[in-house]
């Protein structure tokens, strides 16, 4: 059964990691480092232990203690949104047993376990800020048994050293308090050999405290030209030929109502992949101009670039559009049934892949696809 669930994990962990999308997404990749603390527990089986260290000797009863505080402290290197290396050094704190024997004697043990791991951990974003991670990785471990034992247990040896390398799994998930301080939730699953050569599981469950440093997406991108606000009324028909003069006036004809389209750029209105708008001047030209417009329809599009995936770029897209949307409404004071917001993501850009190629500086490459994060705006009525 123990097999049965380290395989499960084991796969559940190898899915995880290579159906997530590769491609970077909004994000540079950065170092990074942390602090673990949580509790660790053992299958420890008191009664193989004592049988292999005293042959001929059974346990007929045995306590246990399976449970301590366990640490971990690790660093790595986020290649991208998806995919991170980590090592560290762990501390699994210490497990004991008491055995009472047969022939007539007592055993008693303990064992502490410390070791290096280096693994690889893949992240799924769920939100903006939430991902759920797996990781597997390789771990080599040092231990060290004590035992002292009367009667028939007097003569087993009073220590032992062992060390193994041996597989890692664990799941887990992260949240970005802010973009410098991330909080971690893990359960993981090593893999110790005890004094008489046999495995153990030790299952930890903890908490971690993790810190991000030269993310340089986070940093603000420089502020692109300004687009033009420009405005394409419908053009007018031909008039007919003239009619013959009537005795009685005929009625206007109606006028063609104006459509009005306006771009903004997404750098300006949100931060870097974000969704929350930062009223500033665009915002303010729009809501004018939609104010002393007799609207019969508006319709937001939002668009992002090619940086990430093509499903995360239109859930962004969407959220930006929604935004603009609710700003119209809260402030513009503008009817909410007469609004469509629209996310388009990454399917219409404005620059083309020649102009800002994959092997183009990051830096450089974010500020070259400026254009494409944009939101556009299409307003139709009459003045």
């Amino acid at each position: 059964m123990k097999t049965v669930f380290t395989v499960r994990v084991l796969g559940l962990a190898s899915l995880s990691i290579f159906t997530v999308t590769s491609v970077l997404a909004q994000d540079a990749s950065h170092y990074y480092g942390g602090v673990a603390v949580g509790s660790s527990r053992t299958d420890l089986n008191a009664s193989r232990v004592t049988e292999g260290l005293l042959p001929g000797v059974s346990a007929l009863t045995t306590t246990t203690d399976k449970k301590d505080t366990a640490y971990k402290l690790f660093g790595g290197y986020q290649f991208n949104r998806n995919i991170a290396l980590e090592g560290g050094y762990f501390n699994l704190g210490k497990q004991s047993f008491t055995a009472n024997t047969s022939p007539a004697g007592t055993l008693a043990g303990e064992t502490k376990v410390h070791g290096v791991n280096l693994d690889l951990v893949g992240t799924m974003p769920l939100t903006q800020r939430f991902s759920a991670q797996a990781r597997i990785g390789a771990q080599h471990a040092w231990s060290r048994s004590n035992f002292s034992g009367t009667g028939a247990a007097s003569a087993v040896p009073t220590s032992s050293k062992n060390n193994d390398t041996n597989l890692k799994v664990g799941l887990g998930v992260q949240y970005e308090i802010t973009p410098a301080v991330w909080v971690r939730a893990d359960v993981e699953r090593y893999r110790i050999k005890d004094a008489v050569g046999s495995h153990n599981n030790v299952t930890v469950a903890s908490m971690s405290l993790v810190i991000p440093f030269g993310r340089v997406a986070r940093t603000p991108v420089a502020a692109a030209p300004d687009y033009p606000v420009y405005s394409a009324p419908l053009a007018a028909a031909e008039p007919p030929p003239a009619a013959p003069a009537v005795t009685a006036a005929l009625p206007p004809a109606p006028v063609a109502p104006e459509i009005q389209r306006v771009r903004l750029s997404a750098d300006t209105l949100f931060g870097f992949d974000q969704a929350n708008v930062q009223p500033g001047p665009e915002l303010d030209t729009l809501k004018n101009r939609v104010a002393n417009t007799r609207v019969d329809s508006i319709t937001v599009e939002g668009h992002t670039d090619r940086i990430g995936s093509a499903a995360y770029n239109q859930i962004l897209s969407v959220k930006r559009a929604e935004a603009v949307k609710s700003y119209l409404v809260t402030q513009g004071g503008q009817d909410p049934t007469k609004i469509t917001a629209l996310g388009k993501g990454e399917s219409q850009p404005v620059t083309q892949v020649s102009d800002c190629p994959d092997s183009m500086p990051r830096t450089q490459r974010i500020a070259c696809l400026q254009p494409d994060r944009r939101v556009e705006v299409e307003v139709t009525g009459s003045r």
